[in-house]
């Protein structure tokens, strides 16, 4: 069972910059699709960025295009996710989980879901 370890949310002011890591330990990390995903409170959680096996393809919500990227580097079992333009109501908590499909799109079924890492952006 893959086990995924997220770090590097903050504190950062309205208009700044994150970059989001996702650490994989277990499984083969180089075949699965990974996706990026927050929770605001009272909010339901929320597909944020997906990314497919090989990187060839990657897809966003309609609310973060333009403004963050997702990458993996399968060497290092890493996806990561830089968020640019930081905007108050991207606060949330941000998790990261498997595709086992391998095709990262943000209606297949994501599992084995990090704890999560607190990003707050003030305004």
């Amino acid at each position: 069972q893959v086990q995924l370890v997220e770090s590097g949310g903050g504190l950062v002011q309205a208009g700044g910059s994150l970059r989001l890591s996702c650490s994989a330990s277990r499984g083969t990390f180089s075949i699965y699709g990974m996706g990026w995903f927050r929770q605001a409170p009272g909010k339901e959680r929320e597909f944020v960025a997906g990314i497919n096996w090989i990187g060839s393809g990657t897809y966003y919500a309609d609310s973060v295009k333009g403004r963050f990227t997702i990458s993996r580097d399968n060497a290092k079992n890493t996806v990561y996710l830089q968020m640019n333009s930081l905007k108050f109501e991207d606060t949330a908590v941000y998790y990261c989980a498997v595709d086992r499909t391998g095709r990262g799109r943000p209606e297949v079924d994501f599992g084995s879901w990090g704890q999560g890492t607190q990003v707050t952006v003030s305004s």
